[in-house]
């Protein structure tokens, strides 16, 4: 059975707050091939992790991220005493070491300059072999390769949308499916494109055991440790 790798969504989430300092590190110590993470803009401009457009469920804050400047975001409490880090942050602490999934998350904003911003600092940061960069708007791609050539684009899809002739028109090199979308046909054709398939949200073993026996590169999970420990098991 080919072996995918291991991608903790938000870090090791199960265990840890998501999108922390701390789910980052320990979804590294659980063994995690990389790490995926969202990112959006504060009101100051700055690049900070976090996956809803409002405070409170993530945090003991309130209101929408966009409203409050990085010193007011970085005084919240994001689960467990953690911080909400910078993009910059977790660069600087697990880049290289890690694959590292940057979802853009201005969907609200979609002309704001998150995309931009964020190709600028992964090419500064000289990571680009080690980072992909993904989306759900796929418009997104080309403002990201304008600014960053040459770095992975994933394209993510909402479930039932996985196939979509639509996605054709635009340049990205992952699809990042829903898993319960992914079959043989869908894998064939991504690779028929060179593209890679990278699997969100899967938990269950018996979806590990199917999706791994497809042929996919990555498992996007929030139990790290646990995928590794199915996919060892089906072996």
């Amino acid at each position: 059975m080919p072996n995918p790798s291991i991608i903790a969504h938000r870090g090791a989430s199960a265990h840890a707050p998501e999108n922390t300092m701390a789910a980052f590190q320990l979804a590294l110590d659980q063994g995690a091939d990389g790490i995926e993470l969202d990112v959006m803009l504060s009101k100051d401009k700055q690049l900070v992790v976090i996956h809803d457009d409002t405070l409170e469920r993530t945090t003991n804050g309130s209101g929408r991220v966009r409203d409050l400047t990085l010193a007011q975001l970085l005084a919240l409490d994001a689960g467990m005493g953690e911080q909400i880090p910078t993009l910059k942050q977790v660069l600087d602490a697990f880049g290289g070491q890690i694959l590292i999934n940057i979802e853009l998350k201005n969907y609200a904003t979609p002309f704001d300059a998150l995309p931009v911003l964020t190709a600028q600092l992964v090419k500064t940061e000289a990571l680009i072999e080690s980072v992909i960069i993904s989306t759900f708007n796929p418009f997104n791609l080309g403002r990201v390769r304008r600014h960053c050539p040459g770095v992975p684009l994933g394209l993510l899809t909402v479930p039932g949308k996985a196939d979509l002739w639509l996605w054709r028109l635009f340049r990205y090199d992952a699809l990042h499916p829903y898993f319960t979308d992914v079959d043989q046909a869908l894998v064939a054709a991504q690779k028929a494109r060179q593209h890679q398939v990278n699997v969100w949200t899967v938990d269950d073993p018996d979806e590990i055991h199917r999706l791994a026996a497809l042929g996919v590169d990555s498992l996007i999970t929030n139990d790290p440790q646990s995928a590794r420990q199915a996919l060892e098991a089906a072996t």
